[in-house]
């Protein structure tokens, strides 16, 4: 099923936020010592599924909502997995949300440029959205990075 109407992109957006946010709350669950990064990242998440609806039903009239259609956004193209895989290391299930950030940036790309010429709020908070996964792909990398220096220096003493 393609996502045609505001509505449907708009809700898509939503359930990509909020699969995310799930995301974060296991991770902050399975590692105490990040666990505040992991929420503040899922806190995000939960904003910005807000941020979404209120944009969209301050703008979208029922008029440009039968006016306008997304064309080519296909949901299994940008579908994200969440479910963390149980004896996976940290920094591979770190890897997973930022497989899940990349996708959710493409989502928010396509959509902008889609959108950009005749609901221009609304592609303006997607382009924001964008913008932002970067900067968390970066925050992950940096954990990912303390992560496995961690496990690397366990696995040393694990030697001796």
């Amino acid at each position: 099923m393609q996502l045609a109407t505001a509505s449907q992109v708009v809700n898509f957006a939503k359930e990509l936020e909020g699969k995310s946010a799930k995301l974060y709350e296991d991770l902050a669950q399975s590692y105490e010592e990040h666990r505040e990064a992991f929420l503040c990242l899922a806190k995000e998440n939960m904003k910005n599924k807000l941020r979404v609806q209120r944009v969209y039903t301050e703008v979208v009239s029922d008029a440009l909502e039968t006016g306008f259609s997304f064309e080519g956004l296909n949901p299994e193209d940008y579908s994200i997995r969440t479910e963390l895989i149980e004896n996976n290391s940290c920094f591979n299930r770190i890897k997973t949300a930022m497989d899940a950030e990349e996708k959710i940036q493409e989502f928010y790309l396509a959509a902008t440029k889609q959108s950009k010429s005749f609901l221009t709020d609304i592609s303006r908070v997607f382009a924001t959205m964008a913008k932002k996964r970067v900067e968390r792909r970066l925050k992950l990398r940096s954990l990912q990075g303390t992560i496995n220096c961690q496990e690397e220096d366990g696995l040393l003493r694990e030697e001796r």
